[in-house]
């Protein structure tokens, strides 16, 4: 039998080979999938096409060791070296946690207690260029939520240019516990704040690998909405991440009243409560508990709430505190909330909304403060009454303390602060039935697939060419700020920084049309300031 001459074949299929790579470029980029080299190891990714863009997207990446066994209620632990090429194409789990929201749709392996894992979005031929990064925290009232959630996809941030990285951290009980045997335990004296000590971790995770995907660690923009804008405005005053960053972006909220953090005592006596209710007489006998039981019994009737508190170590003071003193970040913020974060039935409850009714239920609320309440918010016809109504359930939901937050930040932040308010109410749901009407405004949470540049991740709306228009423009805001301090570009409407203008503080009117007004309601903001220095926290 001859024998075969594979040199003689190697120079013939050659020419066939490079003729298939130039035709089809993704035949070669799928025999050869992206790695990227950190320091616990080797990682291997997966290519992706978005928007005619070829990137690298690695998925599922371990930041810090599994916080389980005695490592459940520690800050995050350094990850082990591993040995070979790791896979990173799948989402790790998620962090343990109860089906609440109905709007988060998630893409992870399961739910578990190891689910310290963080994501990278990147373009393909990112190697050397040391791009901006942005990491970003999700929402879900540090109860829920995951980086793996379709609407916080990174792939189109990335398409612009933008390092994306989504993270994982500890929730409800497993994030947020203090206990005194917990604070007697650490060399700080600290317990509680687990999950934002995982936030500080995967964002030093990010300033020392990310160069390894082609972003910048100097260049580092932090982002979130709801528990996510919170845990950044958390992470700009605290002295453990304050010198990390060179951007930051708050999608609706802040840890300042009436979300203000909880004194320790406070919440090691939650904490204490907890124990008592799952029947654990020691801190040894809670760490040994399933994590599951824990879980459900932080769903009984009477269970407490577990937040973010003043450690003295992740937190040395609250936040207002720092703002006010100009310690914190000093860093260019783009920051804002929503047309419809509350809703008038949150004020009225049952009652029509009818000028008698409301000004009772004003009266129950700020009880001797309740006139001047009426003024900043009147309500002298039923049309009125649900507008006022439905700013005031906002404003003392979450609306306030972004504005407080913002407030401080261009007074003392030595940097240029960009305020939004985002008004695109989503367009009818696909199932819309005859007489259905959307939402007159834009809904907590409403903004992220406009930002994210996402809408089509989400199948339940019927988006429009309008939605479309808006997000362009709001995402293209988010990306030139990443890159630039500034969110402002060819092409989009001018976006001033805040200052004082026509009575008013400038804010862009994110929403049809998009434009730069004076916000008028600072008495209102000013009002609600005094009100809750009286009042309970209500986190």
């Amino acid at each position: 039998m001859p024998r075969h001459d594979t040199s003689r074949s190697r120079r013939r299929l050659l020419p066939i080979l490079l003729g298939l790579t130039a035709l089809a470029p993704g035949l070669a980029l799928a025999a050869a999938p992206p790695r990227a080299t950190v320091q616990s190891g080797v990682l291997e990714g997966k290519h992706m096409q978005v928007d005619g863009v070829t990137l690298n997207a690695f998925q599922g990446i371990p930041y810090a060791a599994p916080p389980v066994g005695t490592l459940r209620w520690k800050p995050p632990q350094p990850q082990a070296h591993w040995n070979g090429v790791r896979t990173a194409t799948a989402f790790g789990p998620r962090c343990m946690q109860r089906a609440i929201f109905s709007d988060m749709r998630f893409r992870s392996n399961g739910m578990s207690e190891d689910c310290l894992y963080l994501n990278v979005w990147a373009p393909a031929n990112a190697s050397g260029k040391k791009l901006p990064v942005l990491v970003y925290f999700f929402g879900g009232g540090f109860i829920a939520g995951d980086g793996s959630e379709y609407r916080y996809d990174g792939a189109s941030l990335a398409a612009r240019g933008i390092v994306t990285v989504t993270v994982n951290y500890r929730l409800g009980v497993f994030g947020f516990l203090a206990l005194p045997a917990l604070s007697a335990e650490s060399p700080h004296h600290a317990s509680g704040n687990y999950g934002l000590l995982d936030q500080n971790a995967a964002l030093r995770w990010v300033r020392a690998n990310i160069t390894a995907f082609g972003g910048d660690p100097n260049r580092i923009t932090i982002g979130g909405e709801s528990a996510g804008s919170i845990s950044v405005h958390a992470q700009m005053a605290s002295p453990l991440s304050r010198k990390l960053i060179a951007g930051a972006i708050g999608e609706s909220g802040a840890l300042i009243a009436p979300i203000s953090p909880l004194p320790l005592s406070a919440a090691e006596q939650r904490g204490t409560q907890f124990m008592k209710q799952v029947d654990a007489n020691s801190l040894k006998a809670l760490r040994a508990m399933p994590a599951q039981a824990l879980l459900q019994a932080t769903g009984a009737k009477d269970a407490v709430s577990f937040d973010p508190d003043i450690d003295g170590y992740f937190l040395t003071e609250p936040p207002v505190d720092t703002f006010g003193k100009g310690q914190q970040a000093r860093v260019p913020l783009l920051v804002g909330s929503n047309s419809q974060e509350g809703f008038y039935t949150a004020i009225l409850r049952d009652a029509a909304p009818t000028p008698a009714n409301y000004k009772a239920a004003l009266h129950k609320l700020f009880g001797a403060q309740a006139s001047a309440a009426l003024k900043l918010y009147p309500g002298h016809n039923a049309a009125q009454v649900k507008r006022s109504a439905t700013a005031l359930a906002g404003d003392m939901f979450i609306a306030h303390s972004t504005w407080r937050w913002m407030n401080q930040q261009r007074q003392t932040g030595n940097a240029p602060v960009y305020y939004y308010y985002f008004d695109q109410a989503r367009p009818l749901k696909r199932d819309a039935k005859p007489g259905d009407a959307p939402d007159p405004g834009a809904v907590h949470s409403g903004e992220i697939e406009y930002a994210l540049g996402n809408l089509d991740s989400n199948p339940v709306y019927a988006w429009t060419a309008a939605d479309r228009k808006v997000s362009r423009i709001m995402e293209s805001y988010f990306a030139n700020f990443i890159r630039t301090g500034d969110p402002n570009g060819r092409g989009l409407p001018v976006w001033p920084a805040v200052r004082k203008a026509r009575g008013g503080l400038l804010r862009q009117h994110i929403g049809t049309p998009t434009r730069s007004y004076p916000d008028q309601n600072t008495a209102r903001q000013h009002f609600l300031t005094t009100y809750f220095a009286h009042r309970p926290s209500a986190l």
